[in-house]
């Protein structure tokens, strides 16, 4: 009986190494395809380290971060091909949407000062290959309130995606550090720090929170502000390093790439590299861990509130694992979390999947619990008009207040990447204020025609990529920031 179950393990093996060999035997063939790798797409620039960053201050990541931006100007853009000095390129210095025309180029760290002493300070930390223009609505809102805001570069980030090639997520959070150092700094050891953080930035945020509650000499934020956190990623991204292997071989270099796409956009990549999926496993995976160990052992009691919105449809992050994983385990300290629920009007209703019209359901835990709940929904079935239902910490209790807002009926649901965006953003906006023009508006396009004619990444373009109830999402947010009478323009400051 031995001898038969060791022979049939051998032949398990086997059979899964022949398996696991074919499948990287498809990669590899169907890396080869396309255009070979765009200059953007090879050359890495020297990023610094997390050890680096722990040694400098912020003013030496401002000045390394301008040697980045050099290179890229010298070692990409400055040595384009004539083929790739088109005007749908944002490396290409006569395209419209090349940063360094811009006023300000928002692929930079950046900090905004009101004109009076500030009265408190945020640190906003962008998501996986954006940059800090996602943020910036936010920022102003603090500015006027008073807050210096600090809007965080993550390094690979801002500059050419073969930089996420090679990035780290211990970087990245050493980054973050060196923010909130720099937040310290700036207004003292009493004054509030908020941290914003979106998508990959939230998973950054609560990841040196939780560091802050082992290690008191980090600076504890006061409150987190959490717009579609990335607690949790698909299981694709756990196992994306596979799919990358066969770009160990010269031959296969384009196997390090999930998506190879042109790069229209100003302040955000198009390509995708592997090594990026790994690195937010990796972080979700470790910030996991903790969460969960320093819940068993009874240390997060100096949690600071956190309010989280999240669309109860996100095909970016696990929408389940904000609520099972990060608000389960939260003491009872004026959490909440805001869910936008899928637009209920019966033009959806033979289109929208049973698991989207259940999405809500599903998510939300039975019972009391102990944060605050808010859910923005239809009134009513097949009814635009909308309300916020609220049940507060330990209450059964649901409060349903009128929204002002309508449910846009060509809208079935929000997206992981709308949340952060007003509907008048000049980029990504449904209707842009045209005051600002980075050359394309991305929030207009519904092109018709046949696929293949566009060089717009189609999946992309159906994506809802701002948000109608950001005037919402604007008013909560003004909500916990502590007042003050500063009312001052911002300016951007080194």
């Amino acid at each position: 009986m031995l001898r038969a179950l060791v022979k049939i393990g051998k032949w398990t093996s086997i059979v899964i190494l022949i398996f696991l060999c074919s499948l990287l035997g498809i990669r590899a063939w169907d890396s080869q395809r396309g255009d070979p790798l765009a200059p953007w797409q090879t050359y890495i620039p020297h990023e610094l380290t997390a050890t680096e960053i722990d040694a400098t201050d912020w003013a030496g990541y401002i000045a390394a971060e301008q040697r980045v931006f050099d290179e890229v100007r010298t070692q990409v853009s400055d040595k384009l091909d004539a083929s790739e000095r088109v005007g749908t390129n944002r490396y290409f210095e006569g395209a419209p949407m090349y940063p360094e025309h811009f006023k300000v180029d928002w692929n930079r760290s950046y900090v905004l000062e009101p004109t009076r002493p500030p009265v408190g300070a945020v640190v906003l930390i962008h998501g996986l290959t954006d940059s800090p223009y996602s943020l910036r609505d936010i920022a102003e809102l603090y500015r006027a309130r008073g807050f210096v805001a600090i809007g965080l570069r993550v390094p690979g980030h801002g500059t050419v995606p073969a930089a996420l090639t090679e990035a780290q997520w211990p970087d990245w959070l050493a980054a973050t550090r060196l923010a909130m150092r720099e937040a310290r700094r700036r207004v003292g050891p009493q004054a509030p720090i908020h941290m914003v953080g979106y998508s990959n930035g939230g998973a950054l945020a609560v990841k040196y929170t939780l560091d802050a509650c082992e290690h008191p000499e980090l600076a504890m934020p006061s409150r987190l502000v959490l717009l579609s956190p990335m607690i949790g990623v698909t299981t694709f991204a756990r196992f994306a390093g596979l799919a990358g292997l066969p770009a160990l071989l010269p031959a296969f270099a384009k196997a390090a790439w999930l998506d190879l796409l042109p790069e229209y956009n100003p302040f955000k990549y198009n390509s995708f590299p592997v090594n990026a999926a790994r690195q937010t496993y990796l972080l979700t995976d470790v910030l996991r861990s903790q969460l969960l160990r320093l819940g068993r052992e009874h240390q997060l009691s100096r949690l600071p509130p956190i309010l989280t919105f999240q669309s109860v449809i996100d095909d970016t992050v696990s929408a389940r694992a904000v609520v099972r994983t990060l608000y389960a385990q939260l003491p009872d300290n004026g959490s909440e979390i805001v869910l936008f629920d899928v637009n209920r009007n019966h033009r959806f209703d033979s289109l929208l999947r049973a698991s989207s019209l259940q999405a809500l359901k599903n998510l939300l835990p039975p019972g009391p619990q102990h944060y605050k709940t808010t859910v923005i929904a239809n009134e009513a079935e097949n009814d635009s008009h909308t309300v916020a239902r609220s049940t507060p910490a330990d209450s059964d209790k649901v409060t349903a207040t009128p929204l002002s807002i309508i449910y846009p009926d060509n809208i079935f649901s929000l997206s992981h990447i709308a949340l952060p965006f007003p509907p008048n953003d000049p980029l990504y906006g449904t209707d842009p204020d045209t005051s600002e023009n980075y050359g394309v508006r991305l929030g207009t396009q519904a092109p018709r025609g046949e696929r293949g004619a566009l060089i717009l990444n189609l999946d992309a373009v159906l994506r809802i990529s701002s948000n109608p109830f950001y005037p919402y999402v604007h008013d909560r947010i003004e909500d916990v920031i502590p007042a003050s009478s500063t009312t001052a323009q911002a300016r951007p400051a080194g």
